[in-house]
């Protein structure tokens, strides 16, 4: 019998043919690229990890060696903390997610040994406008958090102000009020869950662990 190719069944069949086998295809070149995004992932982590301590990824060669050497992933009072061992000493590097004023904003700061100098950050996001809010994500703004502290009076928290900055301040970005003050909500939640390791001296005993899987960010 021949099949009418002019016919609704002959569409039906033949579209419903071509919608499996691209649906194979596509579900083996997942499958087949899916260790490479892994470890696409885990590396810009460590690049992140990395910036928060001033570190130019651009000049360094072989950052899996880098971190391999230098970070250690640990569990300190329940908390996830990366610990640096660098040449200006021991550095605590705290992760942090929040949302800014289009999307999701996340990043790092990396406190000196007496978790409470600022040693460095690394700020990044999802949306941001351009020349704005995703100001962020450049040193120019990162850096303005050096040398300040966390600690104020009982609570750890940081202010970022609109114009000029005193004292433990940190100048917003102009014409991004909104994201700035999302840093500054990041940053301040994340202080409050690690009060317990901040508040405390050096853990005796620590539980490296597992980095846990992330989704893919740009």
């Amino acid at each position: 019998m021949k099949l009418n190719t002019n016919s609704n069944v002959y569409t039906i069949i033949y579209a419903t043919v071509i919608v499996v086998i691209v649906a194979l295809l596509l579900a083996v070149v997942s499958s087949a690229l899916k260790p490479r995004q892994q470890a696409n992932v885990e590396l810009d982590r460590k690049k992140q990890v990395l910036s928060s301590l001033n570190i130019d990824i651009k000049q360094v060669k072989d950052v899996d060696a880098l971190y391999a050497e230098i970070i250690s992933e640990q569990e300190i009072e329940g908390q996830q903390v990366f610990v640096a061992k660098t040449e200006d000493g021991t550095k605590y590097i705290i992760p942090m997610t929040g949302a800014g004023l289009w999307g999701a904003i996340w990043g790092y700061i990396a406190l000196n040994e007496d978790k409470n100098t600022v040693y460095g950050t690394f700020f990044n996001h999802d949306s941001e406008t351009p020349g704005l809010g995703g100001e962020i994500a450049t040193r120019g703004f990162q850096t303005r958090f050096n040398g300040k502290h966390i600690k104020n009076a009982d609570k750890y928290e940081m202010e970022i102000v609109k114009g000029e900055a005193t004292g433990e301040q940190v100048q917003a970005i102009s014409g991004a009020t909104i994201t700035s003050k999302g840093v500054e909500t990041m940053i301040n939640t994340t202080l409050a869950e690690y009060t317990k390791f901040l508040s405390g001296a050096p853990a005796e005993t620590t539980e490296q662990v597992e980095p846990v899987e992330e989704e893919v960010q740009q």
